[in-house]
């Protein structure tokens, strides 16, 4: 099947969303019931700093959370702060003080003043329509605004109405003057996201049983396997163990002399969905298959090309003595092994 689809279905009685590209599932978004969403924004209480680090723990309704870089902030102050990523089994829930109100078409960035524009719309004329209908919509608000890029050729009352609702949540969470521990605005579920973020033409499913006439669910099942085929008959292994995740690369039946620069580039291409679909983060590790250091340029040009146009913050770190190469990857998402289990 040619094209995008997105489909709004559940597994079991959770949310999920799937975006299929030319029948094969490109992304994959789960809820996560008992773990708080991202973007999830709490008015928390200091509660004690964590020496060396520049960090301090702090109390939400959802448990115990850290936050990094607390100058000024001490024990029993109250502070406003966003869920920034996926929360592990037993660890602290990750956020930011930081706070954005994102929505399809609008992102208000208190902290940020000013009103800009995706750098990907580049029309002058549509620039300049666009500033018109922020500086209207934002009616003199001391917030900032960035319009993303779907707005390019978008409607003005939608693009309007989404600047306003996310500029009266913006209003109504900062101006709350209550000292008290308290959960502000939920994040977004799988729907709201994949309304919010696949923002690209696509036929959108949402009657019942759609992940099993579109073949999410036979998906699923080969996403429970570790193994991933490459283009040329090579492979790799995506295996998360407690520390890092390990990927291994095959070159399989090739014993050609550029076996391996192939198969490492084919594994290049293919890891970000590799990881994307899996809600895999954190630290990296790629046993690569035997290629010369000549090779190792366009590789990294390759693998830097592939996670360009992955929306999750990857950071390439490079090369160890022993030839392995590894990438930091943002725990945005909960595993989905543990989501399936």
């Amino acid at each position: 099947m040619k094209g995008r689809t997105i489909i709004l279905d559940h597994l079991g009685e959770i949310e999920a969303a799937a975006l299929m590209v030319d029948g094969t599932l490109d992304d994959l978004l789960v809820d996560t019931p008992d773990v708080p969403r991202s973007g999830t924004i709490y008015r928390a209480i200091a509660d004690r700093p964590v020496k060396g680090q520049g960090g301090m723990f702090l109390k939400t309704p959802d448990g115990s959370a850290f936050l990094r870089q607390i100058k000024g902030l001490a024990p029993g102050q109250p502070i406003l702060v966003q869920v920034s990523g996926f929360a592990e089994d037993g660890k602290a829930i990750p956020v930011t003080s930081k706070l954005l109100f994102k929505s399809r078409y609008a992102i208000i960035t208190p902290e940020a003043p000013g009103l800009n524009i995706s750098r990907s719309i580049r029309d002058e004329e549509e620039r300049d329509r666009l500033l018109e209908i922020a500086h209207d919509a934002m009616d003199g608000a001391a917030y900032g605004l960035i319009l993303r890029s779907c707005c390019a050729g978008g409607d003005a009352d939608a693009i309007s109405e989404d600047i306003e609702a996310m500029l009266e949540l913006a209003q109504n969470v900062l101006g709350d003057e209550s000292t008290e521990m308290e959960t502000l605005a939920e994040g977004d579920g799988p729907h709201v996201l994949a309304w919010r973020d696949w923002v690209a033409p696509a036929e959108v499913v949402t009657q019942a049983g759609g992940f099993e006439d579109h073949g999410v669910l036979d998906a699923l099942d080969s996403l429970a396997q570790d193994r991933v085929a490459l283009s040329g008959g090579a492979s790799m292994y995506v295996e998360p163990t407690r520390a890092l995740v390990a990927v291994d690369v095959n070159t399989g039946a090739d014993v050609s002399l550029a076996a391996g620069i192939k198969a490492n580039m084919a594994c290049a291409r293919a890891l970000p969905r590799a990881l994307r679909l899996r809600g895999l983060g954190g630290q990296i590790v790629l046993d690569l298959a035997p290629m010369p250091k000549k090779d190792r340029r366009p590789f990294e040009t390759a693998l830097r090309s592939a996670f360009k146009a992955d929306e999750v913050e990857t950071t390439l770190v490079g090369w160890t003595p022993l030839g392995h190469y590894e990438l930091q990857r943002k725990r945005a998402r909960a595993p989905l092994a543990e989501l399936l289990a």
